[in-house]
C-alpha cells in the first residue's frame, strides 16, 4: 500500500521525528566513521582530511589515547593506513599487523618468515564484497593479506606473494629490487615500482601493473625503453640490458576517475657519472602520465636531463583541483629534492609557471656528456636556498666559522646543475636528501595552499678515477660500497654508518649477509658472487685485496667513481651553514606566492644554550585538515610532534616522542572520536635509541 508522504507524517504510523532519522541515518553512519584507507589520505596524495572534531580551540588538550609497541628497534618511516575502524601496520622488520583503530588492542600479527632490512614506507588496501586485502612489499616480494584473518592469500601468486625480481628481464638471480613504498591499486590493478641500487649492475626501473587475484603481470612501462619506443634515441642502443634504475621508489599518485596514474621517476644508474649513457635518458628523472588500464605513456616531463646529480623527484605528486589565471585547473603538483614545486595541467603535462631553460657548465671528465639545457620552474620562488656562499656560512661558534671558511675556500659552489669533478669538491645545495624528501607535501583543497617541509643543508661530492684494472675485494669494495662508506671506510653517519671497525662488531658470517640482504638505506647486493663476496668481507676485515679470476666479472668497473655522501658539518657535527638548517613552507600553488615560511625543528642541547628555531634536517611528511590544523612530526632530534595553525603557521601544541617520528601521521575518526596516529621509531639520529611504537592522539572522552 502505498502513502504519501505528507500523509504518512500526519498520521499517526510513525512520529515525525522518526521519519526524519530514517532519512538522516545514512548520513549519520557516515559521520561516525572517516577511514585513512589510502598511502597519502587518498589516491591523489593530497594529505587532507576533511575532518575538524580536534581544531584550533581544542587542539592544547589532545593526549595520547593507546600505544602499540612492535617491540622492535631499527627505526619507522611507516604511514599506516584505517579502514572499518581497523589499523593496518608495518613493524621494523616488516611483520604486517592489525590493530583496533580505537584501543590499539592488536587483531593479528602476520610474519613472512623474512627479516626486512629496508625502510617499508606504508601498506594498500584492495576490497570486493566480502573479500578484503592488504597489499604489502616485504623487501622484494609482494603479499596479499586476507584483512580479517592476517593470513597470506593462498590463490595470490605463489602461496600469497610474488618476486618482484621476475619480469625485468634479467636474470632474477641477480637482481636487486625492494618494494619501500605502497602499490597504487586501481579496479582489479595494483601498480608498483622499487628501490634499486645506485651503482651497476642495477636492474631496469620498470612500472608494473599485476592483476590483484592472482598476481600475473598485466603490464610494464619501459623506464629505459627498449629498441622501438618512445625515448629510446634519449639512449645508446639496449641501454636497459646495461644501465638499470631510472625506477620509482617514491611511490606514485592516480586519478581514479580519469584512470591516470603520475608516476616520478629518479636517475639512471650509476648516479654521478654517464658516460655509459650519453644522451637525455627519458624517462629518467621524469613525471610520467600513465593510462593505469594499460600502462601506456599519455606525456612526460623530464626535470633533470641526463642526471649526473641523484636529482630524483623524491615523493608522489599531489593531484588536484586549482584556480590559475582566473580559471580552475586540473592539476598535478610535484615537489623536488632541488626546492622547487612544478605546477602541470593535469591532462596534457603543460606547465603552469612557465619553466626557464638555460646553458650550464659542461663537465671536464673524458666520455662524460652534459645535457645542452636544463629547466626550472619560475614560480614559486624555491623553498631551499640555491647558491652556498661565503656569508652563509656557520656563525655558530668563532671555531666552526674559521673551519667553515677554510673548507669553503677549496670549493666550487655555482649553484644547480654543476658538474662533479675530480680536482675540488663540489657544494650541493640543497643537499642530497632535499629540499623536500620521501614524506612528501599536504595540499589544502579549501584554499590552495601546499605545505611542504624541506632540508637545507649543503652537501659535499667529488670524484675519483677508478684505478682498478682487475677484480678484487678492494675494487669491488669502490665500485659497490665506496659510495656510501667512503674510500677510507668512515662512511658519513647516521645514514651512511663506519665500516673500519666493522669486524669488532660483526662476524664474516654477519657481515656477508649484510652484503647478501641489505639494511637500511643499503640495498642488498644479490648480484655478487660469493667469492666476490667473500673477498669484499676479507678487504674489511683484514684490509687485504685479493684478486680474483672471473672470465666475466659481473661487477663492471666504471671510469669515475663517487668519493661518498658527506653532509657540509662542521667539527662538532652541526650544519657548517646558518640556519635555517629545516624548513616548513606554505605556499599557494594558485598565485605561486608563499603564505608563510617557518624554521622547523631544531637540536635539543642547542637550543638549552638559547639557540633555538635553528631548523633540522626532518623527513616524514604533513598532514593537514578541515579543523584548520597542520599536523607533522618528522624532525629528526628533538623527537617532537608539531601541531600548526594552517593558515599562519604558528604552532599550536606540540610533544615529545619516546623515538623520533620520522614517518607521515594518518588521522581518520572512529564512532565519533577524531584520532591521530604517528609512527615514532627514529633511526635518523645515532646518539638517541631507536624503536617501533604507534602513538595515537585524541581529545578527552
Amino acid at each position: 500500500m502505498h502513502i504519501p508522504l505528507r500523509g504518512f507524517l500526519r498520521g499517526t504510523l510513525c512520529p515525525w521525528w522518526l521519519v526524519l532519522c530514517f532519512f538522516l541515518l545514512p548520513s549519520l553512519a557516515t559521520a561516525q566513521n572517516r577511514d585513512w584507507s589510502v598511502y597519502g589520505g587518498a589516491p591523489e596524495g593530497t594529505h587532507y582530511s576533511p575532518l575538524a572534531q580536534i581544531n584550533k580551540s581544542n587542539v592544547k588538550q589532545l593526549q595520547i589515547a593507546w600505544t602499540y609497541d612492535t617491540q622492535e628497534v631499527g627505526g619507522l618511516q611507516t604511514s599506516p593506513i584505517e579502514v572499518n575502524g581497523v589499523l593496518y601496520g608495518i613493524s621494523p622488520s616488516q611483520k604486517i599487523f592489525a590493530v583496533d583503530a580505537a584501543t590499539g588492542a592488536q587483531k593479528w600479527k602476520f610474519d613472512s618468515g623474512i627479516f626486512g632490512t629496508q625502510p617499508d614506507r606504508g601498506l594498500a588496501y584492495w576490497s570486493s564484497g566480502d573479500d578484503h586485502r592488504i597489499i604489502v612489499g616485504v623487501m622484494n616480494f609482494v603479499y596479499e593479506i586476507n584483512a580479517d584473518t592476517g593470513k597470506a592469500i593462498e590463490t595470490f601468486g605463489d602461496h600469497g606473494r610474488i618476486d618482484l625480481r621476475e619480469n625485468l628481464g634479467v636474470d632474477p638471480s641477480t637482481a636487486s629490487i625492494a618494494l619501500t613504498s605502497p602499490a597504487v591499486v586501481y579496479k582489479d590493478l595494483f601498480i608498483v615500482g622499487g628501490r634499486e641500487p645506485e651503482t651497476l649492475p642495477c636492474p631496469p626501473g620498470d612500472i608494473r601493473a599485476y592483476d590483484v587475484h592472482t598476481g600475473k603481470l598485466r603490464w610494464s612501462f619501459h623506464t629505459i625503453p627498449h629498441e622501438g619506443e618512445y625515448g629510446a634515441d634519449t639512449w645508446p642502443k639496449d641501454a636497459w640490458k646495461k644501465v638499470g634504475s631510472a625506477n620509482n621508489w617514491t611511490g606514485m599518485s592516480l586519478d581514479p576517475k580519469a584512470g591516470v596514474l603520475y608516476v616520478p621517476t629518479g636517475s639512471a644508474a650509476f648516479d654521478f657519472y654517464g658516460g655509459d649513457r650519453v644522451g637525455d635518458d627519458l624517462f629518467a628523472n621524469s613525471l610520467v602520465a600513465l593510462n593505469a588500464e594499460t600502462g601506456q605513456r599519455i606525456w612526460h616531463f623530464q626535470a633533470v636531463r641526463h642526471d649526473i646529480w641523484d636529482r630524483d623527484f623524491p615523493a608522489p605528486p599531489v593531484v588536484a583541483k586549482i584556480k590559475h589565471d582566473g580559471k580552475e585547473v586540473d592539476a598535478v603538483i610535484q615537489t623536488s629534492k632541488q626546492g622547487f614545486v612544478y605546477l602541470f595541467d593535469r591532462a596534457t603535462g603543460k606547465p603552469l609557471f612557465p619553466i626557464e631553460y638555460k646553458k650550464y657548465p659542461k663537465s671536464e671528465l673524458p666520455g662524460e656528456v652534459t645535457a645542452d639545457e636544463q629547466g626550472l620552474p619560475t614560480r614559486p620562488a624555491p623553498y631551499a636556498r640555491q647558491l652556498l656562499t661565503a656569508d652563509l656560512l656557520t656563525n655558530r661558534t668563532p671555531e666552526a666559522h674559521k673551519w667553515a671558511v677554510e673548507q669553503f675556500k677549496n670549493m666550487e659552489s655555482a649553484g644547480q646543475f654543476v658538474p662533479f669533478g675530480t680536482k675540488q669538491p663540489t657544494a650541493i645545495f640543497p643537499g642530497f636528501d632535499g629540499g623536500a624528501e620521501w614524506g612528501g607535501p599536504a595540499f589544502d583543497p579549501e584554499t590552495g595552499i601546499l605545505y611542504v617541509n624541506a632540508n637545507d643543508i649543503p652537501w659535499v661530492a667529488q670524484l675519483t678515477e677508478n684505478t682498478a684494472k682487475d677484480l678484487s675485494g678492494k675494487s669491488i669494495y669502490q665500485t659497490q660500497c665506496s659510495i656510501c662508506h667512503h674510500d677510507d671506510r668512515k662512511g658519513s653517519p647516521p645514514n651512511f654508518p663506519s665500516l673500519a671497525d666493522i669486524g669488532s662488531r660483526l662476524d664474516n658470517a654477519g657481515i656477508a649477509s649484510v652484503i647478501r640482504k641489505g639494511r637500511g638505506r643499503m640495498p642488498s647486493f644479490t648480484n655478487l658472487s660469493q667469492d666476490e663476496v667473500n673477498a669484499v668481507v676479507e678487504y674489511l676485515t683484514k684490509g687485504e685485496s685479493k684478486e680474483l679470476s672471473s672470465s666475466e666479472p659481473i661487477v663492471p668497473i666504471m671510469k669515475y667513481r663517487f668519493m661518498g655522501y658527506n653532509r657540509f658539518y662542521d667539527p662538532e657535527g652541526y650544519p657548517a651553514v646558518a640556519p635555517p638548517w629545516g624548513t616548513l613552507n606554505a605556499i599557494n600553488v594558485n598565485t605561486g606566492e608563499y603564505a608563510w615560511k617557518i624554521p622547523f625543528g631544531e637540536y635539543p642541547e642547542l637550543a638549552a644554550k638559547g639557540m633555538k628555531n635553528t631548523g633540522s634536517e626532518n623527513y616524514g611528511g604533513p598532514v593537514v585538515t578541515a579543523g584548520g590544523l597542520l599536523f607533522i612530526g618528522a624532525t629528526s632530534y628533538d623527537r617532537k610532534f608539531h601541531v600548526y595553525d594552517k593558515a599562519t603557521g604558528e604552532l599550536l601544541w606540540e610533544t615529545t616522542l619516546p623515538f623520533g617520528g620520522n614517518a607521515t601521521p594518518i588521522t581518520y575518526e572512529v564512532n565519533g572520536r577524531q584520532y591521530v596516529v604517528i609512527a615514532a621509531g627514529g633511526g635518523k639520529d645515532l646518539r638517541s635509541k631507536s624503536g617501533g611504537l604507534y602513538v595515537a592522539f585524541a581529545l578527552p572522552k
